[in-house]
């Protein structure tokens, strides 16, 4: 590694969420518990859903591959944030460094679009009733989440290469606990505005798209509700909703925070902490919201596993 202003360094340097040993300590146990959280439940929801016919309809063919999304999403960045917090020397060669982003954009990008496809399933489910089975068919299904990779992927390759054109040779010192665009931006060596500008887009797309169609078809489900369901069924959706809308503050708040704002050359504590809710919390949340709470799937789980 070079120290010479015009030499491109080979690996960057990881700064993490905290310098204090005693508090890497308690951040270790607490990511930990959060990872093997994540793992068991996403991969719980992965293996009722296959092994129950019954599940075998829309809504939980959305909610396998959003199992899956948080895997790769949870698994891109946990583990070596847990191995950094036990080094002192948290390191990450540029090779790493962009492998781990491009695969954290593929699946927050992703996980992204499938939030907003299953909210509009929904919306089909309870506004159109009778013309459910006739619009969520099996190949429509299919093609909604192949589209969800596809943006995925389109965004990753966008965001990465503006990213990764950009020289590094002044410092590679990242104040972040993971390598994802506007983190390493901070260190660009030259104008950043081009790629500031695309990721923005890459934002409006991705980011506001979906929100946009979140709130839309939940919007239009609560007022479909207060016309024709009873007082306890008015609660149970609204409940519903309000766990939904938890994931998607938590998600798209944090991350339109981070991607969607000017971009400043210093990362402060307080950034770091906010990507921890779409980097790691979320992942976690997800399974409990979405489909351990439902009453198939405890069903589900009951034949599986005996109980």
């Amino acid at each position: 590694m070079g120290t010479e202003n015009q030499t491109y360094f080979t690996e960057f340097i990881l700064l993490g969420l905290s310098s204090d040993l005693q508090t890497q300590t308690v951040l270790f146990i607490v990511f930990l518990i959060i990872y093997l959280l994540t793992v068991f439940g996403n991969l719980l929801i992965i293996v009722l859903i296959h092994t129950d016919s019954r599940l075998h309809i829309p809504m939980y063919f959305f909610l396998k591959n959003l199992s899956f999304t948080d895997l790769c999403f949870s698994t891109t960045i946990v583990p070596q944030m847990l191995f950094h917090l036990l080094v002192v020397r948290k390191t990450i060669s540029f090779a790493g460094c962009s492998i781990q982003m491009i695969f954290f954009l593929v699946a927050g990008a992703t996980e992204s679009s499938l939030l907003a496809v299953m909210s509009y399933d929904r919306y089909v489910a309870v506004c159109k009733p009778l013309h459910y089975s006739t619009i969520m068919t099996q190949r429509v299904c299919v093609q909604l989440t192949i589209g969800s990779w596809a943006s995925g992927t389109l965004v990753s390759l966008v965001d990465t290469t503006f990213t990764l054109c950009l020289s590094y040779h002044r410092q590679n010192i990242i104040n972040h606990y993971f390598c994802e665009p506007p983190a390493l931006l901070k260190l660009a060596s030259e104008e950043t505005y081009k790629a500031e500008m695309a990721i923005f887009a890459m934002g409006v797309v991705i980011l506001l798209g979906p929100l946009s169609l979140i709130l839309f078809s939940y919007w239009n489900i609560i007022c479909t509700v207060i016309q024709v369901q009873s007082g306890q069924g008015r609660f149970k959706i609204f409940s519903t909703c309000g766990s939904h809308f938890i994931v998607v503050v938590f998600f798209y708040g944090s991350a339109i925070f981070t991607y969607m704002r000017p971009n400043s050359k210093k990362m402060n504590e307080g950034d770091k902490v906010i990507s921890v809710f779409y980097s790691v919390i979320t992942s976690m949340m997800n399974p409990f919201i979405y489909s351990l709470r439902n009453k198939d799937v405890k069903e589900a789980f009951r034949k599986v596993f005996g109980r």
